[in-house]
C-alpha cells in the first residue's frame, strides 16, 4: 500500500477538492456576515422623483379620460402621449378643444374637457369677447396652450406669451384664470380683457 504512486491526476483532483471547500466556506461566511448581500431596492427607490431621473417628468391627466391620475412621461412628450397613458379618451371627450401636439411640462395638469363643458365655456366667451376676439374652437386652455395659441389672444404678444409659458413651467398648471395676474406684463385690465377667452 505504501508504494502506490501519486499521479498528477490524483494531485489535480485533490487540489480541486480543496479549492471547492475554500470557495464554499467563503460564501457561507460572507452570507452569515451579510457583507456580500446587496441592498434590496425599496418602493421609494423604484419610484424616484423626477429630480433623480432628469429624463422623466410627471403630469396629472384629468377630465374625460379612462384612467385619470399621475403619469410619468419622457421629456419631450406631447399631450397625446399623456392622454394615451391615461387609457385614452371617453366617448364624451371634446378632443377638438385639446391641442394633442402641445409639449407637456413637468407638474402640468392635462385637462381633457367634456363636450358639454366646452360648449358652455364657448358660449360665455362669445358674449364677452365680441366678434373675432377669440379663437373659433373655444377658449384657450392656459395649462396646455402653445406659444402660438397664447400669442393669438388679444393684447398678448410673443413676449408675454413666452412669459406665460415660463410661469407655467415654474409653477405648474394654472389653477384659475386670475392666476395670470402673477405673470409679468399682465395687469388687471388685460386680465379682464382675457376673461371668457381663456380657461385654466
Amino acid at each position: 500500500m505504501r508504494d502506490l504512486p501519486i499521479t498528477r491526476r490524483h494531485a489535480a483532483l485533490a487540489a480541486a477538492g480543496v479549492l471547492v471547500v475554500l470557495v464554499l466556506g467563503g460564501k457561507l461566511m460572507a452570507h452569515r456576515s451579510g457583507a456580500a448581500v446587496p441592498p434590496i431596492p425599496t418602493a421609494t427607490d423604484a419610484g424616484a422623483p423626477a429630480a433623480a431621473s432628469p429624463s422623466r417628468l410627471v403630469v396629472d391627466v384629468v377630465g374625460a379620460v379612462r384612467r385619470p391620475g399621475l403619469y410619468r412621461l419622457a421629456r419631450g412628450a406631447r399631450i397625446a402621449d399623456a392622454v394615451l397613458r391615461a387609457g385614452g379618451v371617453t366617448p364624451k371627450a371634446a378632443l377638438d378643444a385639446v391641442n394633442l401636439a402641445a409639449p407637456v411640462a413637468d407638474g402640468e395638469q392635462v385637462v381633457v374637457p367634456r363636450r358639454g363643458a366646452v360648449a358652455a365655456a364657448a358660449g360665455g366667451g362669445a358674449g364677452a369677447g365680441g366678434a373675432g376676439a377669440g379663437p373659433s374652437a373655444g377658449p384657450v386652455q392656459l395649462s396646455t396652450a402653445t406659444l402660438e395659441q397664447l400669442d393669438a389672444l388679444p393684447g398678448i404678444g410673443p413676449v408675454t406669451a413666452q412669459k406665460i409659458l415660463s410661469y407655467r413651467e415654474q409653477h405648474g398648471a394654472f389653477g384659475s384664470v386670475e392666476e395670470l395676474d402673477a405673470v409679468p406684463g399682465i395687469g388687471p385690465a388685460r386680465l379682464e380683457q382675457l376673461k371668457g377667452l381663456v380657461v385654466p
